[in-house]
């Protein structure tokens, strides 16, 4: 049986990101093995997801900054590791684990190494010191690395220009599970299936406006309630704060008579307290519930009525395409990634990454019209079939039926 690796700094990234390709190798008759640091699952709070999977996991005191000198212990766990199993493929993730990986299989004659970049450090308006670091890296590291997997056309056309990779491959994204997506039930629902958010012809179906009813009765949300949602890490490069502070205008500019605008910010992360601080500071605290991560965030986006991304940074961001893929409009920031995902007053619309006013202006946009936030979920969810599992997982079982075709050649 041969042997694949997957590397990433956290341990929660495969159970959130990579179980696609998982069950494609275990599928293709790999055993797959998983480096990372356990003791940092980053998304949930344990490591549960692993359990049952087949995944043989292996520990290795990853952490995310350049300058510790913990990467040396890591490079040498990886360095034993290499030197044990016959990998007949390595695929890993997150620039310094994946940096480690491809110094580790160069000692160790491990090869073939696919890196997947879930969006370059450097990119444009980055701050100059990121191209330094992360863009003379990567270009040095590209003489070790097989194939170069990017997410987004931006870091597409760069790594085709600059690299030296044997190859560079455009896969957009880690393929969301569009049936799942539209057939998640709510819990206190008689039907295991919920029906899509518009019918064929753009409307509201009927039986999901209960679903999202009985959501909200969940969450205490009134019903009448305009709903935004955000998911992701609580930390800077999110940058939740900035929808923290366009709660504060929306709560100014509601009149009495109007529906109140609720956010729920779903995820957790290093910055939980100061955000909830924020929110108390600007007064906005009964509008703001922080949810915590969630497993249940399909159930959540179908009850909700606008999806907001701030995001300074991004790869091609998952939650987004999810969002759109349950039919909800989106507000976003027009960074790399998202970009490609929001088309300008189609599927909604995208702000300057720190403009609060644009952002609320945005938001009571598509609060005002109805039948645009309709239109515009009906766009997203045709546009999110793009990204499904049935058209990136025959690309990534191309890719490493190629690479694992030269081993032991």
């Amino acid at each position: 049986m041969r042997k694949v690796l997957i590397v990433s700094h956290v341990s929660g990234f495969v159970p959130q990101f990579e179980m696609n390709n998982v069950r494609l190798l275990q599928e293709m008759g790999c055993e797959v093995h998983y480096a990372s640091n356990f003791h940092n699952p980053s998304y949930g709070d344990d490591n549960r997801r692993l359990e049952g999977t087949g995944i043989i996991c292996h520990q290795v005191d990853f952490v995310r900054t350049p300058y510790s000198l913990k990467n040396i212990r890591a490079y040498g766990q990886l360095r034993r590791l290499m030197e044990e199993h016959d990998f007949a493929l390595v695929h890993c993730h997150n620039p310094m684990s994946a940096a480690l990986t491809r110094l580790a299989a160069r000692a160790t004659h491990t090869a073939p190494v696919i890196y997947t970049a879930h969006g370059f450090h450097f990119y444009q308006g980055a701050p100059l010191h990121m191209w330094f670091i992360y863009g003379t890296m990567e270009w040095l590291l590209s003489f070790l690395t097989c194939e170069q997997i990017c997410i987004n056309k931006e870091d597409y056309a760069f790594a085709k220009k600059h690299f030296h990779c044997r190859r560079v491959d455009y896969v957009p994204g880690v393929g969301i599970d569009i049936e799942k997506i539209r057939g998640t039930a709510g819990a206190n629902e008689e039907s295991a299936e919920v029906a899509a958010r518009y019918d064929g012809e753009g409307r509201r179906n009927p039986e999901n406006i209960i679903s999202s009813a009985v959501k909200r009765q969940q969450m205490h949300i009134p019903e009448d309630a305009f709903v935004i949602v955000t998911a992701g890490e609580l930390i800077p490069r999110k940058n939740q704060a900035v929808l923290l502070q366009m709660m504060k205008l929306l709560k100014k500019s509601e009149k009495i008579e109007e529906k109140r605008s609720i956010l729920l910010i779903c995820g957790h992360g290093e910055l939980d307290q100061e955000l909830k601080r924020l929110a108390m500071e600007l007064g906005v605290q009964d509008r703001v519930r922080f949810l915590g991560y969630r497993d249940d965030l399909y159930d959540i986006y179908r009850a909700s009525d606008v999806f907001a991304f701030p995001s300074l940074q991004e790869g091609m961001p998952a939650a987004l395409m999810e969002a759109m893929a349950c039919g909800l409009p989106a507000v976003c920031s027009d960074i790399r990634g998202s970009s490609e995902l929001i088309d300008q007053g189609k599927g909604g619309y995208r702000a300057a990454r720190k403009d609060v006013e644009e952002y609320a202006r945005y938001v009571r946009r598509i609060r005002a019209k109805t039948a645009l936030a309709d239109t515009m979920g009906y766009y997203n969810q045709n546009k999110a079939e793009k990204y499904s599992q049935r058209h990136i997982i025959p690309r990534m079982a191309g890719i490493y039926e190629y690479w694992m075709s030269f081993h032991n050649a």
